[in-house]
Parts: C-alpha cells; sequence; structure tokens
C-alpha cells in the first residue's frame, strides 16, 4: 500500500495486486477501493491490478476538484503519473466508469483498453429522482444509511436469498462509512450535471461494456431523458457488450466469475 501526493495537494491512496498488464479499477460513489473487493483477487491473477480511493474515500484525501467529471478525470490521470503508470487499462464501474470514460476521451494516451458496467452518460430523470433521496439521507443519517437505500436499489432481489448477502450489506456499510458525506454529495451532484455524449464521441481504446439486467439505478435502457448503454454500444465503434441476466447494479460483487472471464477474453483479444 503506497500514498502519492497530487499537484494538486491530493493524497493518494493505492495498493496493487498481481503482475502483468497494469489494470486500474475506479470505483463507484460512496465505496471506495472495496468497491471491488470480490473482483480484484479474481483479476489479479491475469493483471498487475490497482486499486486506490478517490479524493474523500477510504483512506484518500483531499478537497473536491473543481471541474465536474473531467475534474476529476484529472485527478486519475495525475495520478497515474505520479504513479509511474505509462499506460493502463480502465475498469471503472458505475460514477468510476463515467470517469473512466472522461479520462479516456481526454487522455487516451494513458489509456489502453477501456472495460465499463453499469453507468450513463447522461442520467434519465427517474436517476435524478433517486439520487436526490440519497443525498438527503448523507445530509440527515449518514453514509450507512445511504448504503442501505443503495443496497435497496442496487441488488437483484436472487442476491438476498444467498447465504452471503448479509455479511456483503454489512460490509457495504463499513466501506461507505469510510467515505465523507460531503464527498459523496460532491459526487452525486457532479453526476447530475454531467453529460458525456461528447465524451463518447471521442473514445478511441477498444471498449467493453457490462451491464446487469436488473440494474435498476443505471439501466441498460433509461427513459428518454437519458444515455445509456443501450445507445452508448450505437456509438463505440467495435464495442464489446454484455448484459448479465438475474444481476443489478453491482455487478462487479454480484457476478465477479462471470465479469472476470468477459474481462479476461476481452484482454486477451
Amino acid at each position: 500500500m503506497t500514498i502519492v501526493t497530487l499537484p494538486g495537494g491530493e493524497t493518494i491512496w493505492y495498493k496493487t495486486t498481481g503482475t502483468g498488464r497494469p489494470l486500474l479499477q475506479i470505483h463507484g460513489s460512496a465505496f471506495g477501493h472495496k468497491n471491488f473487493a470480490a473482483m480484484t483477487p479474481l483479476m489479479a491473477e491475469h493483471f498487475q491490478t490497482i486499486d486506490f480511493d478517490l479524493p474523500g474515500y477510504g483512506e484518500s484525501r483531499g478537497a473536491p476538484r473543481p471541474g465536474g467529471m473531467e475534474g476529476l478525470a484529472e485527478v486519475v490521470y495525475e495520478f497515474i503519473v505520479a504513479a509511474g503508470f505509462e499506460k493502463v487499462s480502465i475498469h471503472g464501474t458505475s460514477f468510476g466508469a463515467m470517469i473512466g470514460l472522461t479520462l479516456a476521451a481526454r487522455h487516451p494516451e494513458v489509456v489502453d483498453r477501456l472495460i465499463l458496467s453499469c453507468f450513463m452518460a447522461r442520467y434519465d430523470l427517474a436517476a435524478r429522482l433517486m439520487r436526490s433521496t440519497w443525498k438527503q439521507a448523507a445530509r440527515d443519517s449518514g453514509m450507512r444509511a445511504v448504503s442501505d437505500l443503495t443496497s435497496v436499489a442496487g441488488f437483484a432481489r436472487s442476491y438476498y436469498e444467498r447465504p452471503e448477502a448479509d455479511a456483503q450489506l454489512d460490509a457495504m456499510r463499513e466501506a461507505f462509512s469510510k467515505t465523507d458525506p460531503a464527498a459523496f454529495i460532491a459526487g452525486t451532484e457532479t453526476i447530475e450535471r454531467t453529460d458525456l455524449a461528447d465524451c463518447v464521441a471521442k473514445i478511441v481504446a477498444p471498449t467493453l461494456m457490462i451491464a446487469g439486467a436488473e440494474d435498476n439505478m443505471t439501466p441498460f435502457r433509461p427513459g428518454e431523458s437519458g444515455l445509456g448503454m443501450s445507445k452508448i454500444a450505437e456509438m463505440i465503434p467495435g464495442v464489446e457488450c454484455h448484459v448479465i441476466q438475474d444481476c443489478g447494479h453491482y455487478l462487479v460483487l454480484e457476478q465477479p466469475e462471470l465479469a472476470r472471464d468477459f474481462i479476461t477474453a476481452f484482454m486477451a483479444r
């Protein structure tokens, strides 16, 4: 585990696991690097897997960078440089996928391949309303309440029948508790302001997208006001896209082995 300081003064905690081609994982909002707790051991069997916390999440520190999603992408770009990587593949989920997409559009020179799961390039009205309830919960009740609210929307119904579900929910509460509510609210408001249609049009890296068929947060086909993966798949040349049945938004927690199989096959081509 290592800490690097960025030009803007942010301190970024990160760790690397495994060897091989570098794969940088960008977590979703509220989680921190534990978003990939189930994925990292699987990815590390094939790649040098890099997990980190964005500023205000987990063990990293720093005020929100100006510039919205582009500012966050610059933080990740500066981290890649500061950590000594010339080029990485990106694995981003949800909020992290939006950051990864923005990074690949702004700095294609550092992105080898792009793997995105469970996200929208522009949130529809239903997703905005859902997020507004989470922001209010963060203000009034703290991040444990946010964890429970997002779990209700985030997992497929069948997931709750699994024997490991209770332990996963407790792990999420612990991970969320390490996130600054102000950072979560700022990240959510950034998402609400973001329209990445122009960034989608600039993607040149080979791209894999993975969706959950029961994703209620960022559905594969959102409302008319949104820009979801169904349309994005038509906008990026040669994109590979998979929709996993009986799986919700927390795909990297619900179906890590299947996600691993899609990613390793994609990276091998």
